[in-house]
């Protein structure tokens, strides 16, 4: 009935990427050991975990990738059959090579969902996902609740409200379809045809030293073993997030802040959803 792709992109050269927040150049050896080795203990981790595998997991890599890279990700192809990483030429090349890919596919109905490289996913978030699948001709699926959790330079972890986020899906014909990366995740606030889900946390941003805009806005009080058993990421990663986790009293202010502005972001944007200001 339905075909669905997880689409990640990791390292695809873009002229106007060429610095983090921290004005550090990326897509250096340093950035690729920095982000190989978040993507192996955060992302990677979550996406095989998941309960329903009915998925294929498009993650594109620059054609310039060093040689080290391109073994360790033959490593993870063997470790995942739904991994099917993408070779192509910068991200001018991404949406034409994304598209390519999916028209080889002749299911009736196509789900597209985006994934950062550096982010992680609950263990249900495909079946979530594909609950939500009504043979709809065009619906993007919104999942407003999810976590942050910053590993550096301190560890918090914390509930989080985003609309519009990097992690949500569109359901559509497989006629000529445009797909979730058609556009940036911001943009789907112009989009009358989106379904908003409340109170499913499936997702969660990992906040780093290397993140080009995010930064810590969590809130409330998080079980770790609670997340942990819902959020598998590595044993390393797993350990350290343990051992140095900052309890949410002990940022009090942070957490009432980030609680306030929130909750007042979702109540701003959809207000001004409602009353047309997005075209």
């Amino acid at each position: 009935m339905f075909q669905h792709f997880l689409i990640t992109r990791f390292n695809l050269r873009k002229s106007d990427w060429t610095t983090n927040k921290k004005n550090v150049a990326v897509l250096t050896e340093e950035w690729h050991k920095n982000r190989f080795k978040l993507f192996t203990d955060f992302c990677f981790p979550s996406v095989c975990s998941q309960t329903n595998q009915n998925f294929e997991w498009l993650v594109f890599f620059d054609t310039t990738t060093p040689e080290i890279y391109k073994q360790e990700i033959l490593i993870l192809e063997s470790q995942l059959s739904n991994f099917k990483p993408i070779f192509t030429d910068g991200m001018e090349q991404f949406l034409p090579s994304l598209k390519a890919y999916i028209a080889k596919n002749k299911a009736p109905y196509i789900i597209t969902s985006g994934l950062d490289n550096d982010d992680c996913l609950s263990k249900n978030y495909i079946e979530e996902v594909q609950k939500q699948f009504d043979n709809q001709s065009f619906m993007a699926v919104d999942f407003i609740d999810g976590y942050t959790l910053q590993i550096s330079p301190n560890v918090k972890l914390g509930k989080k409200l985003h609309l519009y986020n990097p992690f949500i899906s569109l359901i559509e014909k497989n006629e000529d379809p445009k797909t979730v990366s058609n556009v940036s995740h911001r943009l789907w606030k112009k989009e009358k045809r989106i379904l908003q889900i409340k109170n499913r946390p499936i997702w969660s941003s990992v906040i780093h030293d290397e993140n080009k805009v995010n930064e810590f806005t969590g809130f409330g009080h998080v079980e770790i073993d609670a997340f942990l058993e819902d959020f598998k990421i590595s044993k390393d990663a797993e350990q350290l997030v343990k051992l140095k986790i900052i309890p949410s009293n002990e940022w009090k202010f942070t957490n009432i802040s980030n609680y306030m502005s929130s909750k007042w972001n979702v109540v701003y944007k959809n207000l001004k959803k409602n009353l047309g200001f997005y075209k």
